[in-house]
């Protein structure tokens, strides 16, 4: 999506990036819209295999559908960990990168950028609420 200067894009409030294995990561970003509500779009970023560039996935999450979507993936998560996989030490991959420049999610990463561009993204909206109330900036 191109802005022209005069037209004002959504801007992370807060980010958090989450590395997981060399070529997947996911961006946990709050954005606001025009009426000063807040939303969570929650990004993952996949290096391809032929090198050159990224496919993002994205998902909106809206204030109304926090709890709900908490629940359903604490669920699912804890049914994979009890009943499918009782015996896997899923803490073996709980250590946490250490952040390479000083900055709280560990400096940019070439997989992800708030700017313009064009992507094959995927977008699911998963709250009956639609679209945001403005228009959000797509890498």
């Amino acid at each position: 999506m191109t802005y022209d200067n005069n037209e004002k894009r959504s801007d992370s409030i807060y980010s958090k990036r989450v590395r997981a294995g060399k070529r997947r990561t996911y961006f946990f970003d709050v954005r606001s819209t025009k009426g000063n509500d807040y939303y969570l779009t929650i990004t993952e970023s996949r290096k391809r295999f032929t090198g050159e560039g990224y496919d993002r996935h994205k998902i909106f999450l809206y204030k109304e559908d926090f709890n709900k979507f908490i629940k359903g993936l604490n669920e699912a998560v804890d049914y994979v960990k009890t009943e499918l996989m009782p015996d896997f030490d899923f803490d073996a991959f709980s250590h946490e990168d250490a952040p390479s420049s000083g900055d709280e999610d560990g400096g940019n990463n070439s997989s992800y950028s708030s700017g313009t561009a064009t992507t094959t993204a995927n977008t699911d909206n998963i709250s009956d609420g639609g679209a945001p109330s403005e228009e959000v900036d797509k890498w």
